[in-house]
């Protein structure tokens, strides 16, 4: 397991499942954000690096999405950590509690235990709230409640399966895993507005400025049409 720092308040926990897996960990004057949890082995490396950051209590847990692999270590992080909050959009929650079928898939997957987890809050007009330091954005399309989270302070967004990456190119989520590829690809319009310095995926390596690739990622993706 590999621990990183990649800006100010962001650490990057990776291992590998024959390709990488990502989780982070975000610090603020309140204490430490786990954004996704993961493979159920990635607990301990977790754990452990949260105990020794010297950055504060585990507060929260959120999710980008509620895929096996970013929700693998919840049951022993939980165990270890009582009390701490789990959240994801509202959309996803159903999928993930095995609840409703996700597009595409055979067979209901029960990946977060039903009541585990919390609706991310949304105010008046369904704009995501913020949590701690992170800005949630809906990104509907790997999965109906995708969410990246982004830390404007560092500039840095993480982003989960809304896409891949090789060599510091965009590329896009997994074809096979992904519910509907065109709402995968117009989520990725969000990086005009946010202008991220860093883009993180769990699936690949970072993209610094990936705003600066998006015409040619969409341009791609309508020729694979």
């Amino acid at each position: 397991m590999k621990v990183e720092k990649i800006s100010e308040h962001i650490w990057s926990i990776q291992s590998w499942m024959l390709i990488p897996v990502r989780i982070w960990l975000v610090a603020d004057e309140e204490g430490i954000t786990l954004v996704d949890a993961g493979m159920p082995f990635m607990a301990k490396g977790a754990a452990k690096t949260i105990d020794s950051l010297g950055a504060g209590p585990l507060r929260q847990i959120v999710l980008t999405h509620g895929h096996s692999d970013h929700t693998g270590s919840l049951p022993s992080l939980l165990e270890r950590y009582p009390g701490v909050p789990v959240y994801a959009h509202e959309a996803e929650i159903p999928y993930m509690e095995g609840q409703t079928l996700y597009p595409r898939r055979k067979k209901l997957e029960q990946n977060v235990a039903p009541g585990l987890a919390k609706p991310l809050l949304q105010d008046e007009h369904g704009k995501l709230a913020k949590v701690a330091s992170l800005t949630p954005y809906f990104t509907p399309g790997h999965s109906p409640g995708h969410v990246v989270y982004y830390h404007e302070a560092d500039q840095v967004l993480l982003a989960g399966d809304l896409f891949t990456s090789k060599r510091g190119n965009l590329h896009r989520p997994m074809p096979m895993f992904t519910a509907d590829m065109e709402e995968a690809v117009r989520s990725s319009l969000l990086l005009r507005d946010i202008q991220p310095k860093r883009l993180e995926v769990c699936h690949g390596g970072p993209v610094l400025n990936p705003a600066d690739q998006l015409e040619a990622y969409l341009q791609k993706f309508a020729a694979k049409r």
